[in-house]
């Protein structure tokens, strides 16, 4: 009979490798992804200003699930400089 502390150990391994296939698989690649909150949090926003800003193209929302995510790339991106 095998060590139970060894079968945890080996289980625990093949859930770390498929979370690492499954990251690799969904193209995320280390991508940040922002909540809705975390958004409006990092622009100084409320949750009406984000979703208007959605809504006319500003920022690209992404869903997954009933959930909306913003890439924290495309939102500082999407900052613009007026002091020229």
């Amino acid at each position: 009979m095998e060590n139970p502390f060894e079968i945890i150990l080996e289980k625990l391994d093949a859930i770390q490798k498929e979370l690492e296939q499954v990251k690799a698989s969904a193209g995320i690649d280390g991508e940040r992804l922002l909540s809705r909150a975390e958004t409006c949090e990092l622009l100084k926003i409320n949750e009406t200003s984000l979703w208007k800003h959605t809504k006319s193209g500003r920022l690209t929302s992404y869903g997954l699930g009933n959930r909306i995510y913003y890439k924290k790339k495309e939102v500082m991106d999407s900052i613009m400089c007026i002091n020229k």
